[in-house]
């Protein structure tokens, strides 16, 4: 795996949809629904079952509770447009509040564009043109949609869409596939590898979360280990998306999970344990549910005897630190909370172990670098320096 420099990578903000902790919870919980029902698959073994389809709602980047945005230039010079990423989507357009700007780069194909986005969507009209997301990563004539007609994408411009480009399907007139902006990125010889790695910092206060992607390799400035890579599993409903086995352990010896199958999914705010799993780190912990936000809270006598969860991914072994289980205390009101409570990040699925058993998600991604493989059909976790931070 190659090392990537600054010049390699976008960095941008997270926003958090869902004010609220049980908004948060029952946008991640229909996020995962979706994901048991295989709807819209988005990772590296799901082109084979795309191919068999060619519509229907998606788990995309309006499901979930947390929002990530770039400033990506447009045309020639570049309009600059704050749009959505999108690792479960694939078409990247704009048009949704700035209005597009013709440039000298500007070409009209003619050809329609609709995408659904589970409860939003878009129409449109195909153009290429130069995309720039940053000095040394520039797409020279890419397709992108420029919107007529847009619903549920207020305070953007539109999406950067990540996935891969058999998300497109069907979705431009007279086009089955569009390539992607990554497709493009190899293809005009920018980048050697695809792969697609992402780094957070924790959020503490209310400002936007800082991040970074880093395109076509690894930026080791934002690691402190290896990373540790661990294949797609095969277990439906997760091999059709960002999926992994794992262990998982509270301490040294109470265990959650076991050989179980779930996904890294950005997209997705908490940690989902499946309901057994969750009541054994429910009971583990001492944790009670707070009816005000519908998260776990201790007191502090509890906090001060919480003990890390291990997860063992791969050939690594990842701590997710007693500190690093809580909700930031700066954010608790944000979310309905008291100032001086205690909650946990970790939530339950809904549902029992039977092959999606857990959730990767948003809170657990910002203590690690984690690393999309698509080539090779593999995820990669490695610790940074705010793996142990006390942020919270």
């Amino acid at each position: 795996m190659s090392t990537s420099v600054s010049s390699h990578t976008l960095p941008f903000v997270t926003r958090i949809a869902g004010r609220h902790a049980k908004d948060i919870i029952a946008r991640d919980r229909a996020r995962a629904q979706k994901i048991m029902q295989g709807i819209n698959p988005h990772g590296p073994a799901a082109s084979h079952e795309l191919r068999r389809r060619s519509r229907g709602g998606g788990v995309d980047a309006t499901d979930g509770a947390i929002a990530y945005t770039a400033s990506v230039g447009v045309g020639t010079p570049p309009t600059q447009y704050t749009l959505i990423i999108d690792t479960g989507s694939a078409n990247t357009w704009v048009g949704a509040d700035k209005p597009y700007q013709q440039t000298s780069s500007s070409i009209n194909t003619g050809r329609t564009v609709n995408v659904t986005y589970g409860s939003a969507s878009l129409s449109g009209t195909e153009f290429i043109d130069t995309v720039t997301l940053s000095p040394s990563l520039v797409i020279e004539k890419q397709s992108i949609g420029v919107s007529s007609s847009a619903q549920g994408f207020e305070g953007v411009d539109g999406i950067l869409g990540l996935g891969p480009s058999d998300l497109t399907f069907n979705t431009v007139s007279g086009k089955e596939i569009v390539p992607t902006v990554t497709d493009n990125l190899f293809a005009q010889g920018t980048i050697k590898h695809d792969t697609l790695g992402i780094f957070f910092a924790p959020t503490n206060e209310n400002d936007p979360v800082s991040g970074e992607l880093t395109f076509g390799g690894v930026d080791t400035r934002k690691i402190t280990s290896d990373v540790s890579f661990v294949p797609i599993t095969s277990k439906f409903p997760a091999s059709f998306f960002w999926g992994i086995k794992q262990n998982v352990t509270y301490g040294s010896d109470t265990r959650l999970l076991h050989h179980a199958h779930g996904i890294v999914d950005t997209g997705t705010t908490l940690l989902l344990l499946a309901t057994d799993a969750f009541q054994a780190y429910q009971e583990a912990t001492g944790a009670t549910m707070d009816s005000t936000t519908g998260l776990l809270t201790l007191t502090e006598d509890q906090f001060a005897n919480l003990q890390s969860l291990y997860f063992h991914v791969g050939d690594g072994v990842f701590e997710f630190t007693p500190n690093a289980q809580i909700w930031p205390r700066a954010l608790n009101t944000a979310i309905g909370g008291q100032e001086d409570q205690i909650f946990l990040i970790t939530a339950d699925m809904g549902s029992q172990t039977q092959g999606l058993d857990f959730i990767n998600g948003f809170a657990l991604l910002q203590r690690f670098y984690s690393v999309y493989d698509t080539a090779n059909s593999r995820v990669g976790l490695a610790t940074t320096e705010f793996t142990y931070a006390e942020t919270n």
